[in-house]
C-alpha cells in the first residue's frame, strides 16, 4: 500500500465522512482521514491521507488557503445562509436599486478582503461549551457564536447578474463562505445566501488533478515523499535512527516541523529543542 495524500472531488449531497467511507471500502484501506471538511451542499475537492504514516502528519496542513467558487443570491436570507436553511425574502426598501458590478467590486474590496472579523453561522460545527452550535440550533436554543479575525485574500466577482453573483475566493483556515455571503447581503441592504459551493483548491492541490470518491485506484494517493518534499530537510544517519527509534534527542539544529529522511524517505518530524537538538515530535 501507499501512504500519502488523495484528492477526491466530492459530489452534492454526501458529508465528508461519506465520501471517506466511500474510499475506505474502494481502496480497501481503514486509515483514511481528511484535511478539512466540505459541507454537503457543497462539492468540489477534498484532500483525504491515506494510511497511518500520513495520518501523522495532516497537523503540517491545517492552515493551507482554500480557493472556491461561490454562487450568491440577493433578494432572500437562509437560516443556514445557505440554500439547505428555511429561506424568506429580505424587506428591501423603497427606492432600493441593485448596484452596479463596479460598485460591487470595490465594496467587497473594502469589507471582505484581507483580516476581516466574521461571526460564524448558527448553523455550524463550532463548539459552544462542548457543544456544537448546529445542535443548539436545530433544538431552537439561542446561539451566541463570538466573532472571529479571518483572512480572505481574495475575492472577485466572476459574473453578475442581480439576483445572482458568482466569486471566487481564496481565503485561509477557518472562513466561512456561508457568512460572506449572508454579511454581503446585509451590508448591501437586500439580503443573501449562499447558493452553491464548489472547492477548487487546497493548498497547491487542484479539482482538476481529483477523482469521484468510488472511482480511485492506489496508482492516485500522491506518496508521502511527494507531499513532503516542500518541509525544510534533514538527511540522517544510520546513529540518528538508532537515537529515534529510542525516543532520544538527535544533535542537530533544525528549523520548526523539518522532516527527517533516511534512505530516501521521510522518517519523522523534528522540532528543536531547548538545548540546541532535535526532537522527534512524530515518527512514522
Amino acid at each position: 500500500m501507499r501512504h500519502g495524500f488523495l484528492l477526491i472531488d466530492k459530489p452534492l449531497g454526501p458529508t465528508s465522512h461519506d465520501a471517506v467511507a466511500i474510499v475506505r471500502r474502494s481502496l480497501p484501506e481503514r486509515s483514511v482521514g481528511h484535511l478539512g471538511t466540505l459541507d454537503p451542499a457543497a462539492t468540489g475537492l477534498l484532500v483525504l491521507a491515506v494510511g497511518k504514516k500520513a495520518l501523522k502528519v495532516v497537523q503540517l496542513f491545517t492552515d493551507l488557503t482554500k480557493e472556491y467558487e461561490a454562487d450568491v443570491k440577493f433578494g432572500q436570507i437562509s437560516t443556514t445562509y445557505d440554500r439547505e436553511g428555511m429561506l424568506q425574502q429580505y424587506d428591501i426598501g423603497m427606492g432600493w436599486t441593485p448596484p452596479e458590478q463596479g460598485m460591487l467590486q470595490r465594496i467587497i474590496k473594502d469589507r471582505f478582503t484581507g483580516k476581516i472579523s466574521q461571526v460564524p453561522p448558527s448553523y455550524s460545527a463550532v463548539s459552544i461549551g462542548g457543544e456544537r452550535a448546529y445542535r443548539k440550533a436545530r433544538q431552537g436554543r439561542p446561539v451566541d457564536l463570538p466573532a472571529r479575525e479571518v483572512e480572505i485574500e481574495k475575492c472577485e466577482i466572476l459574473s453578475y447578474d442581480y439576483p445572482n453573483l458568482r466569486l471566487r475566493v481564496a481565503c485561509g483556515s477557518g472562513t466561512y463562505i456561508r457568512s460572506l455571503a449572508h454579511d454581503l447581503g446585509q451590508v448591501l441592504k437586500c439580503g443573501a445566501y449562499l447558493s452553491g459551493l464548489k472547492r477548487t483548491k487546497v493548498g497547491e492541490w487542484s479539482v482538476a488533478n481529483a477523482k469521484a470518491p468510488d472511482a480511485i485506484k492506489w496508482t492516485d494517493v500522491i506518496p508521502l515523499k511527494e507531499v513532503l518534499k516542500n518541509f525544510p530537510r534533514r538527511e540522517l544517519t544510520e546513529s540518528d535512527m538508532e537515537e529515534l527509534r529510542y525516543g532520544r534527542n538527535i544533535e542537530a539544529e533544525v528549523e520548526p516541523d523539518t522532516i527527517a529522511w533516511y534512505d530516501d524517505l521521510p522518517v519523522a518530524i523534528l522540532i528543536p529543542a531547548p538545548d540546541g537538538t532535535a526532537h522527534a515530535r512524530k515518527v512514522f
